[in-house]
């Protein structure tokens, strides 16, 4: 524990003062009862007022030392905690085309894909991991880290309409997606890198194909798991018009042969998932693979702990206010 202001422990000094004139000027000015002769009373034993009769002033005295305490400002010490924990490094590439709109899954497929996503990363708080996104293009949302609270926060940010609103291109760029998680992977140290990657459609845009992506990922040990999201026929899918929306029906046109030959030339697994439960079930499997130790870094917030001081302060003025007036209470 630190205090951010240790000059005020200099007051404690003045209860040096009080305490001396407490016990040697204070009785002068009591009151007196001039007696003939007080040898009857040496050997009287003393009553437990008598014995308490200084309990108030020692409450005073720790009141008085904790509201110092108080006023020095304890906070809990400023530190990064280092510690060896059994993980793996993650990259969720996730699709965020228009396509991904299509409700097929409740209540849509990029919805979906975030509440399983969001449940796989609270289950596994000693990993490191990290979010791509992509569309026509992509870019990483967020990279691999161990603050899960922060990823979360921009997990639920993702949203379909980047590409709507022309910040990126749509379409669905599966080897730039791929190649982008790959690329916050190749530096990891963890015997264990993996990419989960989530679309909807076939590869259609950017400048690196899926396998090209692929094979690098082999090349560094990092293996991808493909999950390929949507019904086997038509999706139902919301089309803005003016004034509304209006539902039509689009085909579910998933490149199942290349996303099985991407996990399949980096020794991950190709799954399908066709509604909500199956890819609950899917990111459930994935959650059985291997653990490595890595050192994990973690950084504990300062924040002010005066608060038991401040309550033990006010205990101890309100009991000695109560002995004083009540059970040890001197007249006059």
């Amino acid at each position: 524990m630190e205090f951010a202001n240790i000059e005020y422990f200099l007051l404690l000094l003045l209860l040096i003062p009080y305490i001396l004139w407490y016990f040697l000027y204070r009785k002068k000015s009591e009151p007196t009862l001039r007696m003939s002769d007080t040898y009857a009373y040496m050997y009287a034993s003393k009553s437990w007022r008598q014995q308490l009769i200084h309990l108030p002033m020692f409450l005073r005295c720790v009141c008085f030392v904790l509201v110092v305490v108080v006023m020095a400002r304890p906070q809990t010490h400023n530190a990064w905690d280092k510690k060896s924990v059994e993980g793996i490094d993650i990259m969720l590439a996730m699709d965020v085309s228009t396509s991904m709109l299509a409700e097929d899954l409740r209540p849509n497929r990029i919805e979906a894909a975030k509440e399983v996503a969001a449940e796989f990363i609270s289950g596994r708080p000693d990993d490191n991991i990290g979010l791509t996104i992509f569309a026509g293009e992509a870019f990483t949302q967020c990279p691999m880290t161990a603050d899960h609270t922060s990823l979360l926060n921009m997990l639920q940010g993702v949203r379909t309409d980047i590409a709507a609103r022309g910040l990126i291109q749509d379409g669905t760029a599966v080897g730039m997606g791929l190649a982008n998680a790959v690329s916050r992977l190749k530096d990891s140290k963890a015997k264990s890198k993996v990419v989960i990657l989530l679309t909807d459609g076939s590869n259609n845009m950017g400048d690196i194909s899926p396998m090209t992506a692929a094979q690098i990922a082999k090349s560094l040990g990092i293996r991808v798991y493909t999950i390929g999201v949507g019904t086997n026929k038509v999706a139902r899918y919301p089309m803005p018009v003016a004034g509304g929306v209006q539902y039509v029906n689009i085909p579910v046109e998933i490149d199942t042969k290349t996303l099985r030959e991407i996990a399949t030339t980096t020794q991950g697994n190709f799954y399908r998932a066709t509604n909500n439960a199956e890819l609950k079930n899917i990111y459930k499997d994935i959650d059985q693979l291997e653990k490595t130790k890595m050192n994990i870094k973690r950084f504990s917030k300062r924040y002010e702990a005066y608060q038991p001081f401040a309550l033990a302060a006010i205990l101890c003025l309100l009991l000695e206010i109560l002995l004083r007036t009540t059970l040890l209470r001197r007249i006059p």
